[in-house]
């Protein structure tokens, strides 16, 4: 992963996206499990916390892992993050109350706040301009295939041997995601070490204004995902479908196959003509989940909705990264993701709320979510300023040029 020859697939790239492929499992494998495990503890009510206050933490430690990400380093931002996913995963089947249950899944929240922010950064790092999409398409891809298999291997092992067992390789997992990360080569320059005066965050470094249309994007997009990890488990067990993660290997294995090509292509064609595909697609595979009445249609959907996000993905980080100075490379990327976590958050929660348990709301949920998502194609066509975004590309290209 050299930028200055062109070449992305390197050894050091393989055991990044081999750690985010480990790192992706570990704390999805858990998800489909989560709720049932919730409601044994008698929390049956607060279902929507589960993704809710995960994703609320997440979002609230952006700003110091961007700042941490473009000061003390890439890889121990990473680090940090893997370990969090390794104490709590380890932490779950001691807990025996609901308040304890939420006070974990709130500071598990740390672990995707800061690991994808490190991981970004580092790809930027090394990846030339001119196959920036790429790159991540397929760092994105590495996640993706955790967010896959985990469920279902959680699901099996929950099954097979009971959910503390699961709870215990989740933790095997994110520990392996660290020991890779451990032999990497770091690519930040002029790093600063931790100290307690690098958490005082102000509030310019809170945000990066020059990423508002991808932060906009990436909040309307993934208010969806939270509605999906928060509804399915009920929904798929409603339809019959005994592996609760059985939707979420349907909808990655689909992603999996756009995102070969996704990257490649936004980086040929633009980053917004494929966010308006993308946004487009999701907004039709929230309906047609929404009109599931047997197993093989809620499947179609998931395929659908795995092709919009393998599409929106891999553009909208790469998007984030043009439209970014380098030197607040992590700062934009936390703004971005601070975006994400509160799509997640928020879908999960009102989700949660729409649905109260009752079946009958589930065509309901998917039908709002499907006008949310729509909201981005809307952006992009009317609000989205398209000479903006050509004078930036042109200006980060020149820098490129002038280094």
């Amino acid at each position: 992963m050299d930028q200055s020859s062109g070449k992305i697939y390197t050894l050091q790239f393989g055991l990044l996206c081999l750690s985010n492929l480990l790192f992706s499992a570990s704390f999805n494998m858990m998800i489909p499990e989560l709720p049932a495990y919730l409601t044994s503890l008698g929390g049956a009510d607060y279902k929507g916390y589960i993704i809710g206050l995960f994703t609320l933490m997440a979002g609230l430690s952006r700003p110091f892992s961007g700042k941490l990400t473009d000061t003390i380093g890439r890889i121990p931002v990473m680090v940090f993050g893997s370990v969090i996913c390794v104490i709590c995963s380890l932490l779950y089947p001691m807990v025996s109350s609901v308040g304890a249950f939420l006070l974990l899944r709130f500071f598990h929240g740390f672990s995707t706040g800061f690991k994808p922010t490190g991981t970004s950064a580092y790809v930027a790092d090394m990846v030339p301009f001119n196959r920036r999409g790429e790159a991540m398409g397929m760092v994105g891809l590495a996640s993706t295939i955790g967010l896959s298999l985990g469920p279902s291997i959680g699901g099996s092992i929950a099954n097979a041997w009971g959910i503390v067992t699961m709870f215990q390789i989740s933790a095997i997992f994110a520990l392996l995601s660290v020991v890779i990360l451990i032999g990497m080569k770091e690519t930040l320059h002029n790093r600063e070490k931790f100290r307690p005066a690098l958490l005082k965050i102000s509030r310019h470094e809170i945000f990066e204004p020059a990423v508002m249309a991808p932060v906009v994007i990436t909040f309307l997009t993934y208010f969806s995902y939270g509605a999906l990890l928060t509804i399915i488990p009920d929904f798929s067990a409603h339809l019959g479908l005994q592996n609760k993660g059985l939707f979420f290997t349907f909808f990655t294995a689909s992603s999996i196959g756009i995102r070969l090509l996704a990257g490649k292509t936004s980086d040929r064609y633009g980053r917004v003509p494929i966010l308006k595909i993308a946004a487009t697609l999701m907004a039709i595979s929230m309906v047609v989940i929404g009109l599931a009445h047997t197993p093989a249609v809620l499947l179609a959907g998931a395929l659908l909705y795995g092709v919009s996000l393998g599409l929106n993905s891999p553009a909208v980080t790469a998007w984030t990264i043009d439209l970014g100075l380098p030197e607040h490379r992590g700062r934009a990327l936390g703004s971005m993701y601070i975006a994400l976590e509160a799509g997640i958050g928020l879908g999960a929660f009102f989700s949660a709320e729409w649905y109260g348990n009752n079946p009958a709301h589930f065509a309901k949920v998917f039908f709002i979510m499907a006008g949310v998502t729509i909201l981005a194609t809307i952006y992009l066509l009317f609000v989205y300023r398209n000479k903006y975004v050509r004078y930036a590309r042109k200006s980060i290209k020149s820098h490129y040029r002038n280094r």
